[in-house]
């Protein structure tokens, strides 16, 4: 059993916030393809990292689920499609193996 975590923006490159409806896309489609999801929306986690002597923030909302295999060729795919959804370089997909107790 893998838990998936996506790490998803709340503002775009510009500093917009995203409007809700991405977010809820997000949420139709990981809970139609795998029966549920976790969000952790309420409170957002907050994300820096330095690149060339700049230290950048971001805002955070994270969403996650439990699969029985980790199907790499799919979340690869729709690492590429959130990119491009919610205009990012690159957003975050982090899986780790799980053991439910």
């Amino acid at each position: 059993m893998h838990l998936v975590q996506i790490l998803v923006p709340l503002f775009d490159n510009e500093g917009r916030h995203f409007p809700p409806e991405p977010y809820r896309q997000l949420r139709s489609e990981l809970a139609g393809r795998f029966g549920g999801l976790t969000a952790f929306t309420s409170a957002p986690a907050e994300g820096l990292w330095t690149e060339g002597g700049e230290t950048t923030h971001d805002e955070i909302v994270i969403f996650e689920v439990m699969v029985k295999e980790l199907d790499r060729p799919f979340w690869s795919a729709y690492r590429a499609e959130l990119e491009k959804r919610f205009r990012q370089d690159v957003i975050v997909i982090r899986a780790q193996a799980i053991e439910q107790l």
